[in-house]
């Protein structure tokens, strides 16, 4: 057989049968997916993300640790770090125990002037919104009509008088006859009616002339009150009759004036006692929004029924109105004082927490600790709050910072100041004179009470 000669190319021939500089085609390069390269990044990006999301929180938190003390550490940790805390003192004080209510400005007197007579409008005395004094000239209407039928009934009754002086001397003379038989009995006992006849119309001729004088004085109209004048209803030259509907200006006392307000029936047991016992039960009185202090002012009486449909009760409290913060038909709301409970305990309101179980309050210990306490609360009122049990004056307890507080912590106290501790226990603007016990008797400041319309 013959062997074949191995060829010079043939990559399998032995290194010595192939040519010194022969050369050969590289080995084809294997190449690698894009999309295997895409995946890889993509796994690297989602560890990176994985790594940012769990570790970065915890570094942030270990960081603001000077802003939570211990807030990564365990309970005995967060115990011993000292958080620096807001506290108040609780304090023996008087808190006022109020009932609100709504209320309306109701004038004690209001007046609509009304012409008694039938005549033209010739004057004005007044101006629109002035305060008058009772007894001040306000209108005149045209007084002549009536001065003339004055005139006429004067001349009426001296002429009728002139006939019953004719008949009395008459009856003298009949009388005379009638003794001397000269005269019938009938014709004295005649002349004894005509006499009286005349009287009779000498007296109704008086009466015509003080019909005329009172007509003469309706033309002069004066105020019956003093109060404040609203706006003009009729104008001067129109011609007013006693019939009319509509009057010819309302006068309306602002001093003083009163608010009438309402509580419900359940707290009538508790204002009719001491309203009985003649205290002086304060009401004051605040604007629409219960943040302006108007007036003070005295409760005067109950009305005589409760409203079945509100289950309420109207009351009338006085007021002085010196200033004219109450105007009538203003809406305000009503505070009546009570009671006045004395040298009870009371701390600032913001110092109470609350859970489902409790009511409590941080207390500080003497050595900057603090506890959870648990407290009573009775009367609330404004900022401050009455402790019944739980709590003694002098007490420390914190006001601000629990949300860092457990108990054990460490604290470091930094007392309020004193107006920020004590609430005014009335709500902004003016405020009210302090609550005082309630005195007997009639209060001074009521005026023409007496009669309210």
């Amino acid at each position: 057989m013959n062997q074949e000669t191995p060829s010079a190319l043939d990559p399998l021939a032995p290194p010595s049968a192939r040519p010194e500089h022969a050369t050969y085609p590289p080995p084809p390069a294997k190449k690698t997916p894009r999309r295997s390269r895409g995946w890889v990044w993509l796994t690297i990006l989602v560890l990176l993300a994985a790594g940012i999301y769990i570790f970065w929180p915890k570094k942030a938190a270990d960081q603001a640790g000077g802003g939570a003390p211990g807030a990564g550490a365990g309970p005995r940790a967060r115990a011993a770090i000292a958080i620096p805390v807001v506290a108040a003192k609780a304090r023996k004080g008087n808190i006022p125990v109020y009932f609100t209510g709504l209320g309306a400005v109701t004038p004690i007197y209001t007046v609509t002037l009304k012409s008694r007579v039938d005549g033209q409008l010739m004057e004005v005395h007044y101006h629109e919104g002035d305060t008058v004094k009772e007894g001040a000239p306000l209108v005149e209407i045209d007084p002549r009509p009536y001065q003339v039928a004055l005139t006429q009934a004067e001349g009426q009754l001296v002429r009728d008088q002139a006939l019953l002086e004719n008949a009395r001397l008459d009856l003298t003379r009949y009388k005379t006859l009638v003794a001397q038989n000269a005269a019938p009995e009938q014709q004295l006992a005649t002349q004894k009616a005509l006499v009286a006849q005349d009287e009779g119309i000498v007296k109704t001729d008086q009466g015509m002339i003080d019909s005329a004088k009172l007509d003469l004085v309706y033309c002069h109209i004066t105020a019956p009150i003093s109060g404040r004048i609203g706006l003009r209803l009729v104008d001067p030259g129109n011609i007013v009759h006693a019939s009319d509907s509509n009057g010819l200006l309302v006068i309306t006392q602002v001093e003083p004036i009163s608010v009438i307000f309402t509580i419900t029936e359940d707290q009538l047991p508790v204002v009719q006692p001491k309203l009985r016992a003649g205290q002086h039960l304060r009401v004051e009185a605040f604007d629409r929004t219960s943040n302006v202090f108007l007036e003070m002012g005295t409760l005067m009486t109950l009305d005589n029924q409760i409203d079945q449909t509100t289950g309420t009760l109207k009351l009338r409290a006085n007021y002085d109105n010196k200033n004219g913060a109450l105007f009538p038909n203003q809406f305000v709301n009503v505070r009546l004082l009570v009671q006045l409970k004395q040298n009870v305990t009371l701390i600032p309101t913001a110092t109470i927490q609350r859970n489902s179980q409790m009511t409590y309050v941080f207390l500080v210990k003497p050595e900057a600790s603090v506890t959870v306490r648990p407290i009573t609360i009775g009367t609330t009122e404004g900022d401050d709050a009455e402790v019944v049990s739980g709590l003694a004056p002098g007490d420390v307890i914190v006001m601000t910072g629990v949300d860092k507080l457990q108990e054990g912590t460490k604290v470091t106290v930094h007392f309020a100041p004193s107006g920020a501790q004590r609430g005014s226990g009335a709500p902004s603007g003016n405020a009210p004179p302090a609550a005082t016990p309630f005195p007997a008797g009639n209060p001074a400041h009521a005026g023409k009470t007496h009669k309210a319309s």
